[in-house]
This record gives structure tokens, sequence and C-alpha cells, in this order.
């Protein structure tokens, strides 16, 4: 079966910038929409239902980072920042807002292609291997659904967040280096701070655990990584009480 080609939906208010992007992609064979604030922007997204936006963190009616939220609110979409900032804590703050992958302007075409192209490869098809859902005591994780339910009420994970529980929940007991995981779940190398691990597992363990300064699900190990381990209380005290 041959797969319709992936929507991308580009949002910057420079027309050189956007106009120069949204060239290089249609010729990646990409279907393209493309906007120069945020209020088309919204409007585009509802239309067009895009795979994946690239989104400028400056434009002129509304802050990046808060339409990259807004976005992932409604249907976890893929979200990959551009900003002309190299501060790292910038960066942390996108991530900690949804956003999948950060380029800091100017970038090469070369390079937006592998993004752009390692991104969607994580919408890759289910495998039947892949599809069993993972429950542990009173978590659950759909992989095919991707949704996460904590005590039967929904757990609200951008879709990067999903990723990497799915990945972690997929391999219990095992610890994983940073590396590992952005090698895993970003699905290339990375470049840049390896803390962007660490915000994604803090954004997690919030949502997740009892109480996330004492993480029970999603362990760290000290001077390794991180790992998830299944509760080990039974699961029939539930059906007993």
């Amino acid at each position: 079966m041959v797969m319709a080609p992936a929507k991308i939906l580009v949002v910057d208010d420079d027309p050189a910038v956007r106009n120069l992007i949204q060239r290089f992609l249609l010729k990646q064979n990409y279907q393209v929409e493309a906007a120069e604030d945020g209020k088309t922007a919204l409007a585009l997204f509802e239309q067009f239902n895009p795979e994946l936006v690239i989104l400028d963190v400056n434009l002129p009616d509304v802050i990046g980072f808060n339409l990259c939220q807004e976005m992932q609110s409604r249907n976890g979409v893929f979200v990959l920042m551009l900003t002309s900032r190299t501060d790292e804590a910038d960066k942390i703050r996108g991530f900690s807002k949804g956003a999948d992958d950060y380029l800091t302007k100017p970038f090469g075409l070369g390079e937006l292609e592998v993004r752009v192209a390692a991104i969607l490869r994580r919408q890759r098809v289910v495998t039947t291997a892949e599809q069993k859902r993972l429950i542990f005591e009173k978590l659950m994780i759909d992989p095919v659904r991707r949704e996460v339910t904590l005590n039967n009420q929904p757990v609200p994970l951008t879709a990067l967040e999903f990723d990497l529980l799915h990945f972690l929940a997929s391999h219990p007991g095992r610890v994983w280096r940073r590396a590992e995981l952005i090698q895993e779940v970003w699905d290339y190398e990375y470049v840049g701070d390896q803390r962007v691990v660490d915000v994604h597992i803090g954004q997690i363990r919030k949502k997740i655990e009892a109480d996330a300064s004492q993480p029970a699900l999603i362990q760290t190990v000290r001077g390794v990584g991180y790992k998830f381990e299944c509760p080990t209380y039974p699961q029939q005290s539930e059906l007993n009480s």
C-alpha cells in the first residue's frame, strides 16, 4: 500500500524563510501549507490536520511556545521549533512545552531534511508485537491509540513524552543511558544538551507518579540514566479488596 505523503505546516513570519522551507519540502514530495502568524496557523491547523508543524518561536501575534502547547493539546502533533536563539534554557523551555526538536537559525536545508524525516519516522506503522497494551497496576499504555490512563483517567502526554514512556515501559528493569534513549526515541544522533531527556522524564513523572520527587515507576540510576520499574505490589490485591 502506498503511503500518502506527510502533511507539514510551516509557520514563520519571515517570508524568505517560510517560502524557502515550503518550496524545499514540496520538492521532497510532502504536502505543505504555510502561515505567517499564529491566528492563520491555528485556522490552517484545523483544516489541514498536519502530522508535523515547523514553528518559529517569534511570531507577531503569539509566542511560539504557547502555540506549540495549544496545537499539542489538540491532537499530539509533532512540532519542530525554529529559533534564532542559541540559549540552551530557551530550548529546554520549548521541549517542556511539547516540542519534538529544535533548529537554530541559520540552518542548512540538508539538516532540516534529516530532522523532518527523523520525526516523521516515529509515526511508523505499529507492528503486531508492538500493538499490545502495557498494563502496570493502574497505569495503562495503549500504543495503537497512543493513549495513557492512570486510575482509568486519561493522562495528557505530548507525542514525545508518549514515545519515551512507551519505550521505557516496553523494557522494564533495563537501565538506559541518555544517549541511548535519544538514539532510540528521537531516532537519530541528537546534537546538543542531553538534558532534554531529563526535561521529558520530569514532565512524565509529574503526570504519572504519586510523588514526582520520589518516583517509583521511572527511576534515576545515578551516573547512568533511567529505568522503568514495574510496581512490586501484587496485581490481585485490587480484586480481593
